[in-house]
């Protein structure tokens, strides 16, 4: 008789084939929903992160501006003094900074169409035109 409890009783411990893959499908589903959360809101932090360079780099052009009498007639003049340069006092920028979030060049053109210099976040397509976090931002919005 003590045998038979024994038996009955080990046969009932542990879980089935069928409840483990049950288990592994329902933690499928939830990692799938939140890594979905998590990757939206890392291009949002990115774009965020990109207006706000966007505002950084156009006040290093600015400074640069003032030193040297007008703006620089490309990005990488803020990172090495070009020929000529009288009032340099720079760098105003690291590589790093003339590169958004995302990995992209900005946009620049001097002289600017709306202003002494246009300077443009591409967003994360890093192209012009776009929607949601593919849209442009100019430095004179």
């Amino acid at each position: 008789m003590r045998q038979t409890r024994f038996k009955s009783a080990r046969r009932q411990s542990g879980f089935t084939l069928l409840e483990m893959l049950a288990v592994i499908v329902l933690l499928g589903i939830v990692a799938t929903i939140v890594v979905r959360q998590v990757g939206g809101n890392v291009d949002k932090g990115k774009y965020g992160a990109g207006k706000a360079q966007l505002a950084s780099l156009g006040m290093k052009i600015e400074s640069y501006g003032l030193d040297v009498g007008s703006p620089p007639r490309t990005l990488q003049q803020l990172v090495v003094k070009a020929p000529g340069a009288v009032g340099w006092a720079g760098p105003y920028a690291k590589p790093s900074d003339l590169k958004d979030p995302f990995g992209h060049a900005f946009g620049y053109r001097f002289p600017g169409e709306h202003g002494a210099f246009d300077l443009i976040f591409f967003g994360q397509d890093g192209q012009p035109g776009g929607e949601g976090y593919s849209a442009d931002l100019g430095n004179w919005e």
